[in-house]
């Protein structure tokens, strides 16, 4: 039987069997996902969204109430409600429901795009500090375990660098923010002239 290798696996034999091309490479891993949430900047994203969309999760919350409240009273009157007043009743349930469906929908949609922009915004800036810092300390591979596609069994924490780059990051991207203005202070007049 003849077993087909994937491409991580792959990799790790060319690392391990070429260690002269390698030259005391070393292995990393790292949560890509959790470094790009811990950094300032992905907690600042994950802030403005919930500004943006906390809104609209209250609403849609409160349409479901709205919807759970008429299902109670049509279950509570089941037996002394006329037909026209049940079927009303179901009507507007139905109505609810769709619209709800139909703004949950919308709002995911809306929510997905702007999570899926921030993300590759994010994941392109933190990519940068990722190879910075591998090339700096001499890692020849970084594996992302937080993805489903990367069959990592184990991995010792002494070669998670998922802290070290969320550190880096912060730190660089502090760097590169603009200065804050500095107030402005009124030009004295040279001397000897007038306002």
């Amino acid at each position: 039987m003849k077993k087909v290798m994937g491409p991580l696996a792959a990799a790790l034999l060319v690392a391990v069997a070429a260690p002269a091309q390698v030259q005391n490479g070393k292995i990393a891993v790292i949560n890509l996902q959790s470094a790009i949430v811990s950094t300032k900047d992905g907690q600042k994203a994950a802030a403005e969204l919930e500004t943006k969309y906390g809104p609209r999760r209250k609403a849609v919350s409160d349409k479901q109430s709205e919807i759970n409240a008429l299902r109670d009273q049509l279950q509570k009157g089941q037996n002394t409600l006329s037909d026209a007043a049940k079927n009303d009743l179901y009507k507007n349930i139905d109505a609810k429901t769709k619209l709800l469906n139909r703004d949950m929908e919308d709002a995911s949609a809306e929510l997905q795009q702007d999570q899926d922009r921030l993300l590759q915004d994010l994941s392109q800036k933190i990519q940068v500090v990722i190879d910075k810092y591998a090339r700096d300390n001499g890692y020849a591979l970084v594996i992302d375990v937080s993805s489903q596609q990367t069959p990592v069994v184990y991995a010792s924490n002494t070669i998670d660098i998922t802290k070290e780059v969320v550190d880096l990051y912060d730190k660089s991207s502090a760097a590169m923010a603009p200065a804050a203005p500095a107030a402005s202070v009124p030009a004295k007049p040279a001397p000897g002239t007038t306002k």
